[in-house]
């Protein structure tokens, strides 16, 4: 599986396109704005959308989903039903941050703990993590050991837990029962700022080192 990490929006949202490189089909995760830009990415490596799949629905993660799914026929996937109420407002996101207005709209599929997603040979498993959101899910693909987390970690950091349906505990949990069981050398893409590894976090990220946190 290849991929690319496309910075998108003014909030620089690392959008993620995925391809199987036997069949050219391929995902993109989170394409959160600049439609045009994700679409140019495709036809540059002769890649055909199968899937659009949304760690969480808030808008600088959703934004270009729809339009990308029109333009496309590609089929959207994710997040957790937990995460309806932010596609329920979405006009109320982009008059907040100050984005052009987009319509609600809401995936073919759901996402749940345990399912899968697929595009051309590759497989994705889904982790339910929320805590960011009450909907947030995390998409890992073992063959390559690589994690797209969204706004759950970050590289030094975590998901903030001040928006409606955010809890700092839950995320915590998520993390430590979730995520870092996969294994210390899983490498992760979040929703913003560089990649890292899970066993570089858990050894320096003051939020889910407890040794750290005492000192």
């Amino acid at each position: 599986m290849k991929y690319q990490i496309i910075p998108v929006t003014s909030l620089q949202q690392n959008c993620t396109l995925l391809w199987c490189e036997q069949t050219r089909k391929a995902a993109c995760v989170d394409p959160g704005g600049e439609t045009e830009r994700l679409l140019q990415a495709l036809k540059q490596h002769d890649l055909v959308l199968e899937k659009i799949l949304l760690t969480h629905a808030h808008l600088d993660h959703v934004g270009a989903a729809s339009a990308l799914a029109q333009a496309t026929g590609a089929a959207i996937e994710g997040p957790h039903q937990g995460d309806q109420y932010w596609l329920d407002g979405l006009s109320q996101q982009c008059a907040l941050f100050g984005f052009p207005p987009i319509s609600t709209f809401y995936p073919d599929t759901w996402l749940k703990q345990g399912d899968t997603v697929t595009f051309g040979t590759e497989t994705l498993a889904v982790y339910h993590c929320p805590g960011h959101t009450p909907g947030h899910v995390v998409f890992f693909h073992a063959p390559s050991k690589l994690a797209l987390v969204g706004d759950v970690l970050f590289a030094g950091s975590i998901g903030r837990t001040d928006f409606p349906g955010g809890d700092y505990a839950t995320l915590i949990r998520s993390i430590k029962e979730r995520l870092l069981p996969l294994g210390d050398e899983v490498r992760f893409i979040p929703g913003h700022g560089p990649m890292s590894s899970f066993g570089a976090e858990r050894q320096h990220n003051p939020f889910i080192n407890n040794r750290l946190v005492a000192t």
